[in-house]
């Protein structure tokens, strides 16, 4: 399973020079991305490189476990009822309508919430500092430690499980 891990940057140049020594290590590029204020991001950052703004992933997952457990309750509950005549494959049916269901709603609620790191984050991110953030197993983050030592990148508290690893 990985995990995340942000770095406070004082700019996107050193955040680059940081990457570059991440890619050194060994570091997937798809587990390097970096958080900035909008100003920073639209003029000197990739767009492959920013990290999402929402918890769109996140909301969809918890959509479909909760969606599928609805369906499956509704479901079984229908089964138990005989004039409904519902059957198992009513049952699966019906587990599948919601999941879904719930993973729609769970996208579209989940697209309007801030990602974690842009919550906890706010006002490092406001000063202009730019945040980098490394996903990945507890050897590849000790890489990262290493390879990020000679940059003015600080760790900031945070080390929490990635939502999809």
């Amino acid at each position: 399973m990985k995990t995340r891990h942000v770095y406070s940057t004082p700019d996107v140049a050193t955040a680059e020079l940081a990457i570059q020594s991440l890619r050194q290590a060994g570091i997937p590029e798809d587990d390097i991305s970096l958080v900035a204020r909008d100003d920073i991001e639209l003029k000197q950052i990739d767009d492959n490189r920013i990290e999402r703004r929402n918890d769109f992933a996140q909301g969809a997952l918890k959509g479909v476990v909760g969606g599928a457990g609805s369906g499956l309750l509704v479901g079984l509950v229908a089964m138990v009822v005989p004039p409904l005549g519902l059957t198992l494959a009513g049952v699966a049916a019906m587990t599948l309508a919601g999941a879904a269901v719930g993973t729609w709603t769970g996208m579209l609620a989940g697209s309007a919430v801030p990602d974690s790191v842009h919550q906890k984050f706010q006002d490092e991110i406001a000063s202009g500092r730019v945040l980098l953030v490394v996903d990945g197993d507890d050897e590849q983050l000790a890489t990262a430690e290493a390879a990020l030592l000679p940059h003015d990148a600080a760790r900031l508290p945070f080390h929490t499980p990635t939502a999809i690893s």
